[in-house]
């Protein structure tokens, strides 16, 4: 009862479309997209972390709560009860997942992918707390979220996992042979710093806003403002290193391009079928709760199979499109011209 009270088909999908949307988004500008059951066990396994965070701020609670000062209480918080746990347990996540199936000569732009799958599985799941925890207000919280913290958590996943691209791949990546042992160092420390600096820049003005209501108006426009402003800048600065490792590794073909463009459409159909099913088992669910709740009305019993025709069409198009993908995966990846990151292919 409690899941299905608590899952209406309407703010399910506001809480889940934005996050599955910046995922295809990402995944269509990627050169060389990567197997799909590793990307979305790094969409789960984002969404799996925030379980963890309870055991990542346990160490810093005192820390936390020393501070008399307001303003340091706050800075503290940003840093030490936010920031610092909830890019800990992402981190931890893009390494199990990039890890996973580590090849000599794998495609760096994968952990790119993996990284923003990573923290847009980390958003879908925070908004879905948020927005049936704010049940009265989800319209605003909703739109709110979906043009900036969704894809500033996805930013994030990307800067981290662009960082642990750049620290495996060290010259490989423009870095000069005689600094490459510092560029890999400075690289993996900048995979948890990076993040940690921008979420606590980004949630300090916030997290004051929330705390201290009686500021003056034009404070408070200006927190506002700088929250907006980092927020903005991280998305930036994410593609930004995006470019930079796309930059060194890209197919030259237009072999390539069209096989890109046919592993593009089996990813799209790859999510229309999660989003339909998704839709379909909410519909379903809050068809069956208003039927407990007015049991003398029958209409929704006629829009249950609406829902469950909806599951259904999900349920085909993954089936059909992981078979296209398991069939025709071998012959895409033998083609040397399509995938080679080397000159030439």
């Amino acid at each position: 009862m409690y899941l299905i009270e608590a899952l209406p088909t309407v703010i399910g999908t506001a809480a889940i479309a934005p996050a599955l949307l910046m995922l295809w988004l990402v995944i269509a500008a990627e050169e060389r997209p990567g197997p799909p059951a590793q990307v979305w066990t790094a969409f789960l396994l984002g969404a799996a972390s925030i379980s963890l965070l309870g055991l990542a701020r346990a160490p810093f609670a005192r820390m936390i709560a020393a501070p008399d000062d307001p303003w340091a209480a706050l800075a503290m918080h940003s840093v030490f009860g936010v920031a610092l746990p909830e890019e800990a347990v992402k981190v931890i996540a893009i390494v199990l997942v990039s890890s996973a199936k580590r090849r000599t000569f794998a495609n760096p732009m994968d952990t790119v992918v993996y990284g923003a799958a990573v923290g847009l599985g980390f958003a879908a799941y925070e908004n879905l707390a948020y927005l049936v925890q704010h049940a009265e207000m989800w319209r605003s919280l909703a739109a709110l979220r979906s043009v900036l913290t969704v894809p500033f958590h996805g930013a994030l996943g990307i800067i981290a996992g662009a960082y642990l691209t750049i620290a495996r791949a060290g010259t490989a990546l423009g870095a000069n042979r005689h600094h490459r042992d510092w560029a890999r160092l400075s690289s993996r420390l900048l995979m948890l710093a990076g993040p940690l600096a921008l979420h606590s820049a980004f949630d300090f003005p916030l997290l004051t806003l929330q705390r201290m209501p009686d500021l003056d108006p034009a404070l408070r426009m200006w927190l506002g403002a700088a929250s907006l402003l980092i927020g903005f800048s991280s998305i930036a600065f994410a593609l930004r290193l995006v470019r930079r490792v796309a930059r060194h590794h890209a197919p030259r073909t237009e072999v390539a391009r069209e096989r890109l463009s046919q592993l593009r459409r089996m990813w799209a159909l790859l999510l229309a079928g999660g989003g339909v099913g998704f839709l379909g088992l909410a519909f379903v669910l809050t068809s069956i709760h208003h039927w407990l709740i007015n049991p003398e009305r029958n209409l929704t019993l006629a829009l249950i199979p609406i829902g469950l025709t909806s599951i259904l069409l999900g349920i085909a198009l993954l089936i059909v499109t992981s078979a296209i993908y398991i069939l025709g995966r071998n012959r895409i990846r033998t083609t040397a011209e399509g995938f080679s990151s080397a000159p030439g292919g």
